[in-house]
């Protein structure tokens, strides 16, 4: 078994994830959420970043279309929220093509809308290695 990438900044996130579906339950809005989230990190000493653009290049161009992530946590963690009944495959692409997009190697996708608990999943990739490769 390998190195959980990020450890102690990561289990920080998911605890304030936690904390925030223990207090609010499932049923609200994606918003209602990630301000939640914000304050929650806010509180907890973790340092973020709502609604960051990542560029998208196409050789030496960046593209006018872009993607924005819900939290960027740490400089390096990307956290995608939902509030759904189930997550699908277009929310997991979401996350790692904004991993791609973004160079980090850890993206969170954190689903409030699950019930009976907290849905989330872990993404990592190395941002070194060429896309499809």
């Amino acid at each position: 078994m390998g190195e959980i990438v990020f450890k102690e900044e990561s289990y920080a996130i998911m605890g304030a994830a936690f904390a925030v579906y223990a207090e609010m339950g499932c049923g609200f809005y994606e918003a209602v959420y990630q301000q939640c989230l914000a304050i929650e990190f806010t509180e907890r000493g973790i340092p973020f970043e709502r609604e960051v653009r990542l560029e998208i290049r196409y050789h030496d161009h960046v593209l006018e279309v872009g993607y924005r992530t819900d939290f960027l946590c740490y400089d390096t963690i990307l956290v995608e929220l939902k509030a759904l009944s189930k997550l699908a495959s277009d929310h997991r692409a979401q996350v790692l093509n904004a991993l791609h997009a973004s160079r980090c190697r850890l993206g969170l996708l954190l689903n409030f809308g699950h019930y009976p608990g907290l849905e989330y999943e872990r993404f990592v990739i190395d941002p070194s290695r060429p896309r499809n490769k």
